[in-house]
């Protein structure tokens, strides 16, 4: 039985009800002249994940009141005069009044069409409706006007003031910051949650040097981070590979020579085994292959081939085309079998070929082979020199290897410690200077 997990109440739960308590407080020292509902619903408008999304509803939720407000107010005085300088029975007054709000409704909605502000509309219409629908036979309704109008701008100005708000910190642009992907930012289900996007996102914004290292090809760094806005390039096949997510492009890669090639794929054949010969060709990945020996293998195939960022072909290598890294997938016996054959001919040694259990295929196991200089350590020596930064900080699950060993499932490690290194408080004197 999975446990109830009790979501935590972060920072935007809070901001949410800091915006609520001021608006009472504006109120109040107003002396209660306005309806602080209105405020209310402003600043919980303006309250979101991303600065630039506040901003984005602040601007929507200005024009569209000064719009409704102004197309109300002209209501108004036509909904008076029709009300008192008119001798007409009230149905008569009420009908022609309802027709005049009505027409007004589809000139509001053309305007913000024509001034290509169509975000707004909704919120015109709002406004333009609580004053001539509820107000418009009001004694003071003037004064409503003014009110709804004041009432929101407060609230629009509250909200923004509390979202925007934090305490001064100092940002360490000097260091790379480098994660793992599964069991590290990713949670069971190969998902990142919806905190750590958020918080991500907002880093970036700022000028993290952060970026993710897999051993499997980019295809599962894009997937899954797809909302993520990466800057830096991506480390990937275990190191073989620099791939810039944003232009979708290889900017390093490592691939085995010819004669190790040619060494390994003999092996293959001598013993008749299934392999998939990654190979990069003008930024795509082409995954050739032959035929599948197991239901594992035709599996694996089968889920993997509907990526976009996969290619995968079913034939022998072309002639001339160098391959990234080889892989085998076949029963645990079979694994040892092959490499010990590897073994033999001192390729384990020549190579980096690695050999690990498969976690979703039981009693299967996988061997990848790479070109020896196809280290993650290597790539993140080459990337920490283009951006001329000395230090990094990395993220994983294996002991003694990462700076910093993320338990698994603890999914939210990564950007809580992350929050802490990079963005210490300028009076926190311990982080600055670490």
């Amino acid at each position: 039985m999975n446990k109830l997990k009790v979501p935590a109440i972060g920072a935007r739960i809070i901001k949410s009800a800091t915006a609520i308590l001021l608006c009472y407080v504006i109120d109040f020292l107003r002396g209660s002249s306005g309806i602080v509902f209105y405020s209310q619903i402003a600043a919980l408008w303006c309250i979101q994940s991303y600065i630039s999304t506040t901003k984005k509803n602040a601007i929507q939720r200005t024009i569209g009141t000064c719009i409704g407000a102004l197309f109300g107010l002209i209501v108004l005085v036509i909904c008076k005069y029709i009300r008192n300088q008119l001798d007409w029975a009230y149905f008569a007054k009420y009908s022609v009044c309802g027709i005049i709000i009505s027409s007004t409704i589809v000139l509001l909605l053309w305007l913000t069409v024509l001034i290509k502000k169509k975000q707004a509309s909704y919120f015109s219409c709002v406004v333009f409706l609580s004053i001539v629908v509820n107000h418009a036979f009001d004694a003071n309704s003037f004064l409503f006007v003014w009110n709804r109008f004041l009432d929101t701008m407060i609230g629009i100005f509250i909200g923004c003031s509390v979202n925007l708000f934090h305490l001064p910190r100092f940002y360490r642009k000097d260091i790379l910051f480098l994660s793992g992907l599964d069991d590290t930012l990713l949670n069971s289900e190969y998902h990142l949650n919806d905190y750590c996007k958020v918080e991500l996102n907002r880093m970036l914004d700022k000028g993290i040097n952060f970026t993710l290292s897999t051993m499997r090809p980019p295809a599962a760094i894009m997937e899954p981070m797809a909302e993520i806005r990466l800057k830096l390039p991506v480390i990937a096949m275990d190191g073989a590979v620099l791939y810039d997510t944003q232009k979708r492009r290889y900017l390093r890669k490592i691939e085995l020579e010819r004669s190790e090639q040619d060494e390994v794929l003999k092996i293959f054949e001598e013993n008749n085994v299934m392999y998939f010969a990654n190979v990069i060709v003008d930024d795509s990945l082409f995954i050739y292959y032959k035929t599948p020996q197991n239901p594992e293998q035709q599996h694996l195939i089968d889920k993997l081939r509907l990526s976009p960022y996969r290619n995968y072909i079913n034939r022998s290598v072309p002639a001339g085309e160098k391959v990234v890294y080889f892989m085998l997938l076949y029963p645990m016996e079979k694994i040892e079998e092959i490499y010990s054959k590897l073994s033999v001919n001192e390729l384990t040694e020549r190579l980096k070929i690695i050999k690990y259990e498969s976690r979703d295929f039981p009693w299967y196991g996988y061997i990848k082979v790479f070109n020896k200089n196809a280290t993650k350590e290597g790539m993140i020596e080459y990337l920490k020199s283009q951006l001329n930064v000395k230090k990094t900080i990395t993220f994983g699950t294996i002991p003694d290897r990462y700076d910093y060993v993320v338990k698994e499932g603890n999914t939210n490690e990564v950007v809580h410690t992350l929050k802490k290194l990079f963005e210490p408080y300028f009076f926190n004197k311990e982080l600055k200077t670490t």
